[in-house]
């Protein structure tokens, strides 16, 4: 079968050929690569970008260095990746990086229909080497909207925070946003009567692929009563993809980031089929990425979005590719999981792990608290093999136990997943 080759618009070819010269001209990694496939960027032609190589993680972590292309001087924050696929790897940005990165993040906001007269607080760190929320705080500044930093955990601090400031919108991780609202419920809080509007949810995928909730997202909007905006971003990208008002994907900022999406063999899938999205950053001076791999499985929609605004959009995570588990003759992504247990009444924390079986096969097992009401395990064992068509092994720990290991403060986003196949737990 021919390989699927995409039209690239002359504006996005343009600034396709702006970041190729500029890493050829500063970059040791990508100048070692065209040297090897024996290409120049400046005879590159836009149906050629395939021919580069895909940049995978490995490539970053272990020639971190070779990807620096300004003089070590000028770069002025240090931040590392959450480790989600291994381990984290350092990422560095000069001013002009900062800046774009405030640029991206304020049309982020804009898209969840934030303006400079909303109160936004931020329920993610700002330190920790963590870039997201130096991102967000960089994006409401420029925006001009007010901001409440209040950081990740402490319920009670993020209540006082609510009640004193009468912020419009949250900055959240879903799974946060109902341990917020079980403990309004326990202190006699009505999370449906504040000053919230919406939530803009990062972290944990919100929509299915189809646009609906998922179960996580309806347990956030019952407890809430507020809309909530779905979003995606990595370090690698310092670029958000963001939901509109339309709330149909998140939509792909072209002038920042070029996106493709490619099967297991790193060919260019049809738009609307789901397979890996591969980027390159757009107008990133410090550590420019070319033809990335991210290892999030999505899908790209091209249909005109309801909202009006023109591009494309990506679907939420449907999976990782190194995430793949095969059980008992089944392949199951983690999110398929999490999904049959976020839609299971009153199992607000799980865990899924996976190792090495005796036998050398991958073996599944789900952990839950052992609060869990013993009389319901077996129809929670026929919900789960109707969704997932097997059993996985059902487990149990204590429930603090359970907590602190999935909020582990050592982490920034919640652990639902240990993949004790690798040498470093996947999370």
């Amino acid at each position: 079968m021919k390989p699927i080759q995409t039209q690239i618009p002359s504006a996005t070819w343009k600034l396709l050929q702006q970041q190729l010269k500029y890493v050829e001209e500063n970059s040791a990694f990508y100048q070692e690569k065209f040297q090897q496939l024996g290409v120049s960027a400046n005879n590159l032609k836009a149906e050629d970008l395939t021919q580069l190589a895909i940049t995978t993680k490995d490539d970053l972590a272990s020639r971190n260095e070779d990807f620096i292309c300004v003089p070590k001087r000028e770069i002025i924050d240090y931040v590392t990746t959450s480790g989600t696929l291994g381990a984290p790897v350092t990422f560095a940005l000069n001013e002009a990086d900062l800046q774009r990165l405030a640029a991206n993040e304020e049309k982020s906001f804009q898209l969840a229909g934030v303006t400079p007269d909303d109160v936004v607080q931020i329920t993610t760190t700002l330190d920790r080497r963590f870039i997201a929320g130096m991102a967000y705080f960089l994006g409401l500044r420029k925006l001009g909207a007010g901001l409440v930093r209040v950081g990740s955990g402490v319920p009670e601090l993020q209540w006082d925070s609510i009640n004193r400031f009468q912020p419009t919108y949250l900055v959240a991780v879903p799974s946060f946003l109902i341990k917020l609202g079980n403990y309004a419920k326990a202190n006699g809080i009505d999370c449906k009567n504040t000053s919230i509007k919406a939530a803009i949810c990062i972290g944990e995928s919100l929509r299915d692929e189809n646009f609906q909730l998922n179960a996580l997202g309806k347990k956030v909007e019952e407890l809430w009563g507020i809309e909530l905006y779905s979003t995606y971003a990595s370090t690698e990208m310092s670029t958000a993809f963001t939901e509109c008002e339309a709330h149909e994907g998140n939509h792909i900022l072209e002038d920042l980031i070029y996106t493709e999406i490619v099967d297991a063999r790193g060919n260019l899938v049809n738009d609307g089929e789901v397979g890996e999205l591969v980027v390159t950053t757009l107008g990133i001076e410090t550590m420019p990425l070319i033809r990335y791999a991210t290892g999030d499985l999505v899908k790209k929609i091209i249909e005109p979005c309801k909202c009006g605004r023109e591009g494309a959009r990506l679907s939420s995570v449907l999976g990782r590719k190194k995430q793949l588990i095969k059980y008992k003759g089944t392949s199951i992504y983690p999110p398929q999981i999490t999904e049959a247990l976020a839609d299971w009444p009153g199992i607000d924390l799980h865990l899924v792990k996976v190792s090495i079986s005796q036998v050398g096969t991958d073996h599944l097992e789900v952990i839950l608290p052992d609060s869990f009401q013993q009389e319901k395990l077996a129809a929670l064992k026929a919900h789960l093999r109707a969704k997932l068509r097997v059993l996985p092994e059902i487990s149990f720990w204590k429930t603090k136990k359970l907590q602190q290991t999935i909020f582990n403060p050592n982490h920034r986003k919640p652990i639902r997943f240990l993949d004790e196949r690798m040498k470093t737990d996947e999370v």
